[in-house]
């Protein structure tokens, strides 16, 4: 399992998705533009003492990426699919794809793969955190696919 942030924009979320990269020996992605350096002190922080710990790849644009790996491995989330995370049944070698804060995945995106999903909510809020809803979908392809005790 990997975890992808397609042009991240707020660093504690990212500090905080790379924490939790950390505590599951996930590797992370990163595909620029930042909307931040990562040297940023909050980026820092929400990763505590754990950055040299963690798998980080960044990749300068998402054409980049896409040519690295293979397309069927792209599993994106997004609050506009109509499919739910827990229909899916993962094999444990997917690229968990998440987009910017501000404005998720680019319908081209979405468009594009066809392994778009969306975490069920019923609440009146618009979306989740991004790093709330990254652990929610870690863990369950996790879940499928590790014996977690």
């Amino acid at each position: 399992m990997q975890v992808v942030l397609f042009e991240p924009e707020i660093p504690p979320n990212t500090g905080n998705i790379a924490r939790l990269c950390v505590a599951t020996e996930t590797p992370l992605h990163l595909i620029e533009p930042l909307g931040f350096s990562l040297e940023d002190k909050y980026l820092k922080r929400a990763g505590l003492d754990y950055w040299p710990y963690l798998e980080l790849y960044v990749w300068k644009n998402w054409e980049e990426f896409e040519k690295r790996f293979p397309a069927e491995k792209f599993v994106l989330f997004s609050k506009k699919a109509s499919r739910s995370l827990y229909s899916f049944k993962f094999k444990g070698d997917e690229f968990l794809i998440f987009g910017p804060e501000t404005r998720g995945l680019p319908e081209w995106m979405l468009n594009k793969y066809p392994n778009v999903l969306r975490i069920p909510m019923w609440g009146k809020a618009r979306s989740l955190n991004l790093s709330t809803a990254v652990g929610i979908c870690l863990y369950e392809a996790y879940r499928q696919t590790k014996n977690l005790i």
